[in-house]
């Protein structure tokens, strides 16, 4: 039994090896240039177009054709009938007219036809010769003609695709503002072209986000940073400084080291949600809402905002983490920005096959074309220092809901304030991720 299975694991093993030889020699014979397989391929093609043509021509014109050696009797000038194979044409015939009263012996008239069937079939047999290496000739002669024509039209087909390549080679980080703007025909070469050109345009739009990002976050950084430089420095150069002077330094050093640490830990919640999520859970987004509003109910009720809400179960898959805090940037947003004895409305529903969060709240009005920049990074509607804002919550809920596929709409409220909608795409039926959902659901509602 283990002799059997071994000689079984050797023969696996010595296939293997020859599949793995074979293709690799398929790849060393394999042409690496584009142009040089397309002349190949377009030379191949024409090859066994003509082969097949002249089988073809060569089948349809081997019959042998035969004549007919016919002694006749009659009055001078007549023929005799014609015969035929059934179905066929009539065949050729050698008429060797006797006079009356004269016989012919059957035997010459047999010698006759015989010697007339071999010269046929012996001419017949050189003509195909003839025909055969003729049309060789031809075809090996069309042959290179193909090939170098192959060679010509692969150039000419591949320039734009040449041209295209240099394009985007000569692209690079400094002129990302360029373009192809390749002109011609609309055909795949321009398709091409142009999705070239809208990626660079989605990259040139990107790396100005990023600078952007860059510059103001190291703005919200040099500015606490100097700040405790001069905090230190007063205290070093004071010669009068007092205990009571240092606590109220160290106390203010503090509340600065408190901010930056805030403001490290969402540029790190930005990046871990703009990275993407590597597992996924079943999580009930009424859950996560009503946890959230039962933390910042301190919070909302010192402010004097009166919470309105509205939940059903609607169950996502994606981080619970991550949804705490895209709910906790909406509701904490909704309560900072509103205005006093304001409101805000808060509504999870299932609306066609999504999960649908909605945040109302009554405010100062915003313009509604600066809807859109508040959820660009380090952007907010008024500035106020030391407040623990820095213009990074709501694009923390941009990241978070496109980290779990979700769309995300703000307008302007009537009358002041927003109104944020993020739908989130309901877990497939069938899938691991919706039957875990009624275990885990039953889990979080035991706790």
């Amino acid at each position: 039994m283990a002799t059997t299975l071994l000689t079984r694991t050797r023969d696996r093993l010595r296939r293997s090896a020859a599949a793995t030889r074979a293709r690799a020699l398929i790849r060393v014979l394999t042409p690496r240039r584009v142009r040089v397989r397309f002349a190949m391929l377009f030379g191949l093609l024409f090859i066994a177009s003509g082969a097949v043509l002249l089988s073809i021509t060569y089948l349809l014109v081997n019959h042998p054709i035969h004549s007919v050696v016919t002694a006749f009797h009659g009055a001078p000038g007549s023929l005799p009938p014609v015969s035929a194979p059934p179905g066929g044409a009539p065949q050729p015939q050698t008429v060797i007219p006797l006079g009356p009263g004269s016989a012919s012996p059957p035997a010459v008239t047999n010698w006759l036809d015989d010697q007339m069937r071999r010269q046929s079939a012996q001419l017949h047999r050189a003509q195909m010769h003839d025909l055969l290496v003729q049309s060789g000739t031809a075809l090996a002669i069309m042959a290179a003609i193909s090939i170098v024509l192959s060679w010509l039209l692969a150039r000419r087909v591949l320039r734009p695709m040449r041209t295209l390549n240099a394009g985007v080679c000569r692209i690079s980080a400094s002129n990302v503002h360029e373009r192809l703007a390749v002109e011609g025909p609309r055909d795949e070469i321009s398709e091409l072209a142009d999705s070239v050109d809208g990626l660079l345009e989605r990259l040139e739009a990107a790396l100005e986000s990023h600078k952007r990002f860059v510059a103001n976050a190291a703005h919200e950084l040099r500015t606490p940073l100097t700040v405790e430089r001069a905090l230190l420095e007063e205290s070093l150069l004071d010669p009068d400084a007092t205990a009571q002077s240092f606590r109220e330094n160290f106390e203010r050093l503090l509340r600065i080291s408190t901010h930056q640490g805030a403001l490290l830990e969402s540029l790190l919640t930005l990046a871990v949600s703009e990275r993407g999520m590597d597992r996924t859970e079943p999580v009930d987004l009424a859950d996560v809402t009503k946890s959230v509003l039962l933390t910042q109910l301190t919070e909302t009720q010192r402010r004097g905002v009166r919470i309105v809400d509205r939940t059903e179960p609607a169950p996502v898959a994606g981080d619970t983490a991550l949804l705490e805090r895209l709910v906790a940037n909406l509701v904490h947003n909704a309560a900072y920005y509103n205005v006093p004895d304001g409101s805000m409305d808060i509504t999870v529903r299932r609306h066609d096959r999504r999960a649908v969060l909605t945040v109302s709240n009554t405010g100062p009005e915003v313009p509604q074309d600066r809807v859109d920049q508040l959820f660009e990074p380090f952007q907010r509607m008024r500035r106020t220092a030391g407040d623990g804002h820095h213009g990074l919550g709501l694009s923390i809920v941009r990241a978070i809901a496109a980290a779990h596929d979700a769309t995300l709409s703000a307008r302007a409220r009537p009358g002041g304030g927003l109104v944020i909608e993020v739908s989130f795409p309901l877990p497939v039926k069938g899938t691991e991720r919706y039957e875990r959902w009624p275990q885990a659901r039953a889990a979080t509602a035991s706790k």
